[in-house]
């Protein structure tokens, strides 16, 4: 099998380098390999165009990988990954960031059993894992 693609959704605003380094680390440091997918759109696009694009991207990944800062839970657009994905019955989990933890909001279709701390092994388990579930498997 072709190494898993896995699709970053996150809040623009408050997260971006978190992203950079969530990507830049995946390879180098977690135990199951899986690349990350930089298919964020590069400019503004009227909505229902944005939509049609990151839903098609979004079903092209065997992962979403939402990550999860203390306001991400009000970032609209990871609502709508969120929704793409399970759409498209794509394994979706959550990695906290920022400092968000335990007790952060979550967005809307995230499940708290299914967010865990930012540690490789604890993501490359929960990629196996999801690797095993998704129509894309």
């Amino acid at each position: 099998m072709a190494e898993p693609r896995a699709f970053l959704s996150f809040d623009f605003d408050h997260d971006a380098t978190s992203r950079v380094l969530f990507a830049g680390q995946a390879k180098k440091d977690s135990p199951t390999p899986f690349t990350v997918q930089d298919w964020s759109s590069k400019r503004s696009l009227p909505e229902a165009q944005w939509e049609r694009l990151i839903a098609a991207k979004i079903a092209a990944t065997n992962v979403l990988i939402v990550l999860v800062g203390p306001t991400t839970y009000t970032a609209t657009g990871v609502v709508k990954e969120i929704a793409f994905a399970k759409a498209a019955n794509v394994p979706i989990f959550g990695v906290y960031v920022n400092g968000a933890g335990a007790l952060t909001p979550l967005p809307t279709g995230l499940q708290r059993n299914r967010t865990i701390g930012w540690t490789w092994k604890a993501v490359a388990a929960v990629v196996d894992q999801a690797l095993g579930e998704g129509k894309n498997a």
